[in-house]
């Protein structure tokens, strides 16, 4: 199966458990991998034939911009079913970090995948 991927998408969001976090946005980038066979794009040099990582990201910052989560882990759970459920993506592994959350880390956060790769 083919990769579709989308590295360090950045997105300024309402994240976070703590007052402070209501109170601000913060930066969360994301990373996707998306299964999806580029035969038929290949084929056809069609864009409407493809999985088209504009639209995704473009989607996704749509929600994460408005979203308004306490947990990085429902945060990516919801992006990930937006992933698979509006782009018929079978498979998808999705890294989401939320830079500067932890004194001396460079992000933390949460990696899941969900779907089947075959």
């Amino acid at each position: 199966m083919d990769i579709v991927f989308i590295e360090r998408l950045k997105i300024d969001t309402i994240i976070g458990i703590y007052e402070w976090e209501r109170m601000v946005r913060q930066t969360v980038t994301l990373d996707l991998e998306m299964a999806f066979d580029n035969t038929a794009p290949a084929a056809t040099d069609a864009i409407e034939d493809t999985l088209n990582y504009k639209a995704v990201a473009k989607r996704l910052v749509e929600f994460v911009e408005a979203s308004d989560f306490g947990l990085v882990e429902t945060l990516a759970e919801r992006c990930a079913q937006i992933v698979r459920e509006e782009f018929d993506v079978r498979w998808v592994r999705l890294r989401l970090r939320k830079p500067g959350a932890v004194r001396g880390s460079r992000a933390v956060g949460v990696q899941i995948e969900r779907g089947s790769r075959d």
